[in-house]
């Protein structure tokens, strides 16, 4: 992978490590590491934090987002007795003393390298498969020729509660932590918890859990108060107990609440020791105990990491790609499903958005990437939990919190479409139209089947629309920053009325769609259409919006934001347009969106706040929404070119925003981390252009990886089976992919071949007539060959 290498550093080998050389890098590349019950977040430097459950409501340990400084997390000091020298295995807060250091981000785990003088280390991070806790395990050798007298101290601030706990001198009061010498962990409980329920007092509410810090020998020391160990005016870098070498052994209720283990080791020449400190939450004490003994043993602690690697090497095998396009099969092969799955399903969290609250739209689209994966069950999981926060008017909570169930009433106009639009996918991919009939509750009272929840978000959707036929924008559609467009409930959104149509148009055409739903939702989707093109066209593209006041928004009379990507990509996807100007939406996209770093959201960025827009007006142009790559949306980009005008283009665009590519051409400018998506890329009015933030965001990772199975390779899920088509990028002369199907393995290779004129599809042998292949038995491997002529051909 040196081909890939830049300054900051490499992928490994077999692609399943980012390896960072340089912990200097532009912004903090971190690792988010969680399991449904508890997670971390780490940076190249070892800062971070925990969180269980709900990293927003519920988080572990403190942090501060500051991005620059990174210099919040939960760290290990190492002092060697005899000279007094100590040092950080990890970046921060003082392993820029050391004279090597390597981390080692992997999949559920990260590993930091270090080594100053004879002393190197290895630290080890990761969280258990089931299990609320995490485990570092420390390694530590000495390579000299004489015996070393080490200290190892540990330090985190508790938080156990709502983030960020900002009035700490208020928050600190009510944290108890005390030492339970017979388990040698410390343990820290807090009586009040901040959560948004109904209750009859305010902060009146017990934290129900039982934080705890342990290690895996006795420790000869302990601290549980910041003021004990970092001292007065210390500092994180310079802590007093780590530079005296001493414990105060003193925990309580009247300090600001920290844990810090001490653990004194003799090393002889050449002798490796390791030690596993454990952090977590336990829903009782004894739970919290339980956890501590249980990974005090090391055989125990490795078994649990072996199942961790184990856990995502299943994950990553069941859709493989082999192209030419080594960056390509990078994110296809792991990265970008282990970012959808562990950062947003699981987490839903990272570091720049550090929330913990499902999104109603968010997380069913990222629970498409299981669709992928051939665990199709788990989508229909996330289905139901969504299903079962909508009301029974078919309005569902824009966002809620898990452990409080309590969220925000949807006044955004797309949001209860997602179900359906979600449950045709699944249907698409595993043909269980059983599911329909399923009983789920409703969030207020009540409960239907899951085709009712469907029709009540249809039915209301189909109630907002304007006089010209155009749906409302309500407080926002998918771009929630057009916020103030129709705050008054008058203006129209376009975007909703293609975005409508495609929803109609699908439920229709499945077959369990009785044919009076059928033929009225057509001509629903048919009116849909009619008033788009009526009212909406432009004259070369589509505008976006119109306000309460009636001024349109991404029209060419617009003073700023004349032109938005989703008003175009959607009038192909949808097929609101026709021949002509489908092709003339794109080109304009294309001539004034499309950047060497990705499409646009929109075009020229607003540069002055426009209270009738919206917040997405207030960013600084070119940033995020205002200007920038929104690469949620620049994925839709790719399914409109591939569908109008074929797999050149489709490629184009997606390579255009792969961050393997941006980083390897200029790390610095582009910044993030190179091994997942970021949420947006900035504009050319940014400072820096093509600059990416917010790694980690929800919808990046799983679309990017699903418009590049269909919108790149040409593989798609239908009802009536796997749909095929037969093309390669002209630079490509082979590819195969193995993609799990109803319980199948389809090992599909494409190849070029000189010969032929048109292209041949068969599947173990035999000729297939159409490019949608024939359902092959759950549990069996087939084969498919897929020549493809010396040029590919045009869609019309």
């Amino acid at each position: 992978m040196a081909q890939l290498a830049n300054k900051y550093g490499t992928f490994s080998d077999d692609g399943t490590e980012y390896i960072i050389t340089d912990p200097n890098t532009p912004m903090p590349w971190v690792n988010v590491i969680a399991n449904e019950l508890y997670g971390m977040v780490l940076s190249q430097a070892g800062s971070g934090y925990s969180w269980r459950e709900h990293a927003g409501l519920n988080r572990i340990t403190r942090w501060d987002q500051d991005l620059i400084r990174d210099e919040w997390g939960k760290y290990v000091y190492l002092r060697d007795a005899d000279s007094g020298e100590y040092w950080s295995p990890t970046w921060q807060p003082c392993g820029d003393q050391v004279e090597r250091y390597r981390v080692r981000h992997g999949m559920g785990y990260s590993v930091f390298e270090a080594r100053r003088g004879d002393i190197t280390s290895e630290l080890t991070c990761f969280v258990p498969l089931n299990e609320a806790c995490e485990v570092w395990l420390l390694r530590v050798q000495n390579q000299g020729s004489q015996d070393k007298h080490l200290q190892v101290f540990t330090y985190l601030e508790w938080l156990l509660g709502a983030a960020p706990d900002w009035h700490r001198e208020f928050h600190r009061t009510f944290i108890d932590t005390h030492y339970d010498s017979e388990h040698g962990a410390l343990l820290a409980g807090k009586v009040l918890w901040e959560l948004p329920v109904a209750s009859k007092a305010h902060w009146n509410r017990d934290w129900p859990y039982t934080a705890f810090h342990s290690a895996s020998r006795m420790p000869n020391g302990y601290d549980g108060d910041k003021r004990d160990f970092l001292g007065r005016h210390g500092s994180p870098r310079r802590p007093q107990a780590v530079i005296e070498g001493k414990s105060s052994n003193h925990a309580g209720r009247w300090g600001d609440a920290i844990a810090s283990l001490r653990i004194d080791l003799t090393l002889a020449a050449g002798e490796t020791q390791e030690l596993a400190f454990t952090l977590g939450a336990g829903s009782s004490q004894a739970e919290a105990l339980a956890l501590a003994a249980r990974y005090r043993d090391l055989p125990t602690a490795h078994q649990a990491l072996t199942e961790v690697r184990h856990y995502w090497a299943g994950i990553t095998a069941a859709l493989k790609v082999d192209s030419p396009d080594s960056a390509l099969d990078l994110m296809a092969n792991g990265w970008l499903q282990y970012q959808a799955i562990s950062a947003r399903i699981k987490g839903r969290t990272a570091y720049y958005q550090t929330g913990g609250a499902y999104g109603f739209r968010d997380q069913l689209q990222d629970s498409l990437l299981w669709l992928l994966l051939g665990q199709p069950e788990k989508t229909l999981d996330q289905i139901r939990l969504h299903a079962a926060h909508q009301y029974q008017d078919g309005v569902v909570l824009h966002w809620w919190h898990p452990l409080a169930d309590t969220g925000l009433r949807s006044e955004y106009s797309d949001d209860l479409l997602w179900l359906p639009f979600v449950l045709v996918q699944y249907l698409h991919e595993t043909n269980d139209t059983t599911c329909l009939d399923e009983v789920v509750r409703f969030y207020d009272t009540g409960e239907a089947t899951l085709r009712e929840h469907c029709m009540r978000s249809f039915e209301m959707a189909l109630t907002r629309r304007s006089e010209r036929g155009l749906p409302y924008i309500l407080k926002g559609d998918w771009n929630d920053g057009l916020n103030a467009v129709g705050a008054d409930g008058r203006g129209e959104s376009v975007w909703m009325a293609h975005f409508l149509r495609h929803v109609l148009c699908l439920w229709a055409d499945l077959p369990s769609t009785d044919a009076s739903t059928a033929e009225r939702f057509r001509r629903e989707a048919d009116a849909l259409r009619e008033a788009a093109n009526t009212h909406a066209w432009d004259g070369d593209w589509y505008w976006r919006a119109s306000t309460d006041a009636g001024e349109l928004v991404g029209s060419q009379q617009s003073p700023e934001g004349k032109i938005f990507l989703n008003a175009q990509t959607w009038a192909i996807l949808a097929e609101t347009a026709n021949g002509e100007r489908a092709a003339r939406a794109l080109a304009s996209a294309r001539k004034h969106l499309y950047q060497e770093y990705g499409p646009l959201l929109l075009a020229p960025a607003y540069t002055m706040p426009d209270p009738t827009i919206g917040y997405l007006s207030r960013y600084a142009p070119g940033i995020r929404e205002n200007g920038g790559v929104y690469v949620h949306a620049a994925c839709w980009a790719v399914l409109a070119e591939r569908k109008q005008n074929g797999v050149e283009a489709a490629y184009d665009v997606w390579w255009r925003f792969c961050p393997i590519a941006r980083s390897g051409i200029d790390p610095d400018a582009y910044s993030a981390e190179p091994y997942v998506m970021p949420g947006n890329v900035s504009g050319p009015l940014a400072p820096v252009p093509g600059q990416a933030g917010w790694t980690w965001y929800t919808g990046s990772g799983q679309w990017f990886l699903r418009v590049l199975v269909e919108g790149v390779l040409g593989i798609q899920a239908r009802q009536a089976g796997l749909h095929i088509s037969p093309e390669l990028p002209a630079a490509w002369d082979h590819l195969r992919v193995q993609r799990q199907f109803r319980g199948a393995t389809y090992d599909i290779t494409f190849r070029r071949d000189t010969t032929i004129s048109a292209p041949r599809v068969s599947m173990d042998g035999a000729a297939v007539s159409t490019e949608t292949l024939p359902i092959a038995a759950a549990g069996t491997t087939v084969t498919v060959e897929v020549l493809v002529p010396s040029v590919s051909p045009r869609r019309a």
